[in-house]
């Protein structure tokens, strides 16, 4: 096969699978995604490796695991010393570029200890996930007693301030915040203004400002191989989104909750915390799903329009001719279901996410308009791109498996027949509530073809048999009847855990070499 030229890595942050029209959303029309998905390959089985903005994201850039690498929450640094995709890219002669979020944060004390500085390019690199910064801007502008969440600057307010939103913080106050009928700010942190337009010109709302950066780096790249991680904050809450979208859909468009009452009944202790919760709480009432999932389809519509934006460009210049495309999401979104909101724990809506891929090459004409059901992991996304680009092989450290092959057409008989994602909750009240150490706040789950397993440290498992319960209303892991299908499936994770790639600094191919060379260095051993 020839080599990929460019890749375009979209990513929309909270992003539900179901939320396309090309997934069975039977009110969302997404026809510019929609179209890149006829002209690709949509993998309706995809799952994260953590439903966790950050530790998801590392996943995705380094393709390995949580537990391997460590960036285990929002904010967590990657440690010095992780390949990431940037890494990997740049063997090839391929630039990899980020126009957007990474949620990264860096790990200033390995910095210090090897005495790299932070303004170097090597110190910029791993401070960003090892990409290079074309512009970043993670989009949670939000300000309390202590200060901003985030302390670095931010570009995208910066430029609402040179286009005259006069504001300290215009995220804020105009971007995600609407107007009530006093004529008074009413903050998009408030869930019952999600009805409200932003207070802001369309085409300058988040969404649209990084739609025109990318345009702008593509632009400038030229002739120049390149990977750009385009990765956008929204349908990311606060839910709020300008005119005309904000009025685009109502409570009569909302699909019917998928949640049951029986689900509150004998709950599991870790589940129970979380539904339980604040957010968990409020989105028990059809009140609040009925103001914020209008929005939350508003923001997806605005997103897709944009990506209509985006594909003409690419069509007009010629680039959709040569660039490798995906679509993707960090996790979903609960939105009320199973009682609950925001994302976190394993159900469906929280840990699956949509994945297009377009691949430009005639190789992949035979697939293009199809959907894959193969079960596909985040971490897939490396070693496809390493593939795609001819970059060497790194399969001693990604645990993560190429998708050029489902590209083609050719599923090989060893492909995986279960999807693997993790969660470390003790950063959460829950884990105090519940008397958990910070150490032992872990869950995971194995989702195979028919059974979902999550096992939780210290605690009874959950089980749900996905063939005749797809709801996952019915927990049977304190079922008698279901232990045997509970110790088969603690097997199964215990050999995904196992399979760590913990020998990262020597390649397959070198322990070879090593056991070949054995005894010509002039060591004997066991000779009599």
């Amino acid at each position: 096969m020839r080599k990929t030229k460019n890749i375009l890595f979209i990513m929309f942050d909270q992003l539900r699978f179901d939320y396309l029209s090309c997934a069975g959303h039977k009110t969302l029309e997404t026809p510019n995604i929609d179209r890149l998905a006829s002209m690709g390959v949509r993998f309706s089985r995809t799952y994260v490796q953590s439903p966790i903005c950050g530790s998801s994201r590392m996943s995705f850039y380094t393709g390995r695991y949580v537990h391997s690498h460590g960036a285990q929450w929002n904010g967590h640094p990657l440690k010095v010393g992780e390949h990431t995709m940037g890494d990997h890219l740049r063997s090839s002669g391929m630039d990899c570029w980020l126009i957007g979020k990474t949620h990264m944060k860096a790990d200033i004390a390995g910095l210090n200890r090897l005495g790299i500085a932070h303004d170097g390019i090597i110190g910029a690199r791993v401070a960003e996930c090892g990409f290079d910064v074309y512009i970043r801007d993670d989009g949670l502008w939000a300000e309390g007693p202590d200060g901003f969440y985030d302390n670095r600057r931010s570009p995208y307010n910066e430029y609402l301030k040179s286009k005259g939103y006069a504001a300290e913080n215009p995220w804020h106050d105009y971007a995600n915040a609407g107007v009530d009928d006093q004529g008074e700010m009413a903050s998009g942190w408030l869930t019952k203004n999600a009805d409200k337009p932003a207070n802001i010109r369309e085409e300058d709302s988040e969404t649209p400002w990084l739609t025109s950066r990318t345009i702008d780096f593509i632009e400038e790249r030229g002739d120049t191989p390149w990977c750009a991680h385009v990765s956008y904050i929204k349908p990311h809450w606060p839910y709020i989104v300008p005119a005309p979208y904000h009025g685009m859909y109502g409570h009569n468009h909302i699909q019917p909750v998928n949640r049951d009452p029986a689900e509150k009944q004998n709950t599991h202790p870790v589940y129970d915390q979380f539904l339980n919760n604040a957010v968990g709480k409020m989105f028990h009432k059809d009140e609040v799903r009925d103001v914020v999932i209008p929005a939350y389809m508003g923001l997806i519509k605005q997103c897709d329009d944009q990506m209509g934006r985006l594909f003409t460009f690419l069509e007009d210049s010629g680039r959709m001719d040569d660039t490798m495309i995906v679509i993707t999401s960090d996790h979903g979104d609960y939105l009320g279901d199973h009682w609950m909101g925001e994302k976190e724990l394993f159900h469906e809506v929280s840990v699956r996410v949509p994945l297009i891929v377009y691949d430009p090459r005639p190789e992949a004409d035979a697939t293009r308009g199809t959907a894959c059901a193969e079960l596909v992991e985040a971490i897939d996304l490396v070693p496809t791109f390493l593939e795609a680009t001819g970059a060497p092989d790194a399969s001693h450290r990604l645990e993560g498996r190429s998708l050029c092959g489902l590209l083609r057409g050719e599923t090989p008989d060893d492909w995986r027949t279960a999807a693997f994602s993790e969660i470390d909750y003790s950063f959460y009240a829950a884990r105090q509530t519940l008397g958990v150490g910070v150490a032992d706040a872990r869950g995971y789950m194995l989702r195979s073809e028919r059974w979902k397993y999550i096992y939780f440290t210290g605690f009874p498992p959950q089980l749900f048999d996905l063939e005749n319960d797809p709801d996952e209303y019915t927990d049977l892991g304190r079922s008698a009847a279901h232990a045997d299908v509970c110790d088969t499936m603690k097997d199964m994770l215990l050999e995904r855990l196992l399979k760590r790639r913990n020998r990262v600094t020597i390649t397959d191919q070198g322990v070879v070499e090593v056991r070949s060379g054995e005894g010509k260095g002039g060591i004997l051993i066991g000779n009599w």
